[in-house]
């Protein structure tokens, strides 16, 4: 692996948590007229647009969070820290300090490897990614991230190669036939289970209803890891009104849940206006009867770096909004 980091994106650049603990390691239109909501009464006195952190109910669902601002660094009950890896270009000798970070808070640490670099001009086709992967060319790139967290004392959760099923195209594995992604997938998972016995697997789809053909079945999934993501004016135009967390989240869970492992939410997000913002605040760790294999739900706090449809642009999902984010580049 190379050991500079070329046009570092927003996840490069990071402070203040877990994944700020990489800085070393990685040097590289409002909606109006709707009905007024009563704010939750465990939101009471909040100014949800200056801090829209999710309220932890007791007997609810665990929260993480990636968190390159440190936003969360002293939020008691924080379940997991959320860390983002390209097995390109990146040098990992700093990975020891999240690891400290994590365990000083009694946190596990969950790490999403990205099968490329940041560096996007310094990536291989679609297809060249895969024979490489397929070929065996690329298992270094993964035994080196692993090696590097080997000591950890943090329990350990490898996520790799997100979002396989989406059809948008903004990774680079997501065009992969079925079968190509979970010979992929499997061969990470044998390294994994290999170098990392004690850690755990998640495999991880959007949750878009072709995701049933990428599942590589159960020797190598321990949880299950979702993407859900609530923005009001994306809602009103694609269904012509605001969507709930548990609207969002109920297709991804039900093509999930027949496989009986943990399911995570593995990136969670949500901006809107004020009454949009107290239902998903309120809403994202309680204990609904519908989900209960639902254990976690991960913040991913920072600025979305992909623009979404409609021209709606780059949506903040961080919770602090009055406080300033890193610049996004493309």
């Amino acid at each position: 692996m190379s050991g500079s980091v070329k046009q570092p994106t927003r996840r490069g650049l990071l402070r203040g948590s877990a994944a700020a603990a990489l800085a070393a390691a990685i040097a590289p239109m409002a909606i109006t007229g709707r009905p007024a909501m009563a704010q939750p009464a465990a939101l009471a006195g909040r100014d949800l647009l200056r801090d829209k952190r999710p309220v932890l109910h007791q007997g609810g669902k665990l929260l993480g969070a990636y968190d390159p601002y440190g936003d969360f660094s002293e939020e008691n009950g924080l379940g997991t820290e959320h860390l983002f890896l390209p097995w390109e270009d990146v040098e990992l000798g700093g990975l020891v300090i999240a690891d400290e970070y994590a365990r000083e808070r009694g946190r596990k640490v969950m790490i999403t490897i990205e099968p490329w670099s940041w560096a996007l001009d310094w990536n291989v086709s679609e297809t060249q990614l895969r024979d490489l992967v397929l070929g065996g060319f690329r298992d270094e790139n993964m035994r080196s991230i692993l090696r590097a967290v080997s000591d950890f004392r943090s329990p350990l959760i490898i996520r790799w190669a997100q979002e396989m099923e989406s059809t948008t195209g903004r990774f680079s594995w997501q065009n992969w036939a079925p079968a190509d992604y979970i010979e992929g997938y499997r061969r990470m998972a044998g390294i994994t289970r290999e170098m990392l016995p004690n850690a755990q697997l998640m495999w991880s789809p959007k949750g878009e209803p072709g995701l049933v053909d990428y599942y590589p079945d159960d020797d190598v999934v321990d949880i299950i890891g979702l993407s859900v993501f609530g923005f009001d004016q994306y809602d009103e135009i694609e269904t012509g009104e605001p969507r709930t967390f548990a609207e969002s989240l109920r297709r991804g869970y039900g093509l999930t849940v027949d496989y009986g492992k943990p399911i995570w939410v593995a990136e969670l997000g949500y901006e809107g206006v004020e009454s949009y913002l107290a239902s998903w605040a309120d809403d994202v760790t309680r204990p609904f009867d519908e989900f209960a294999e639902l254990r976690e739900v991960i913040y991913f706090n920072d600025q979305e770096v992909h623009p979404w449809p409609h021209g709606l642009g780059l949506p903040n999902w961080r919770v602090m909004r009055d406080r300033p984010i890193y610049p996004v580049r493309s």
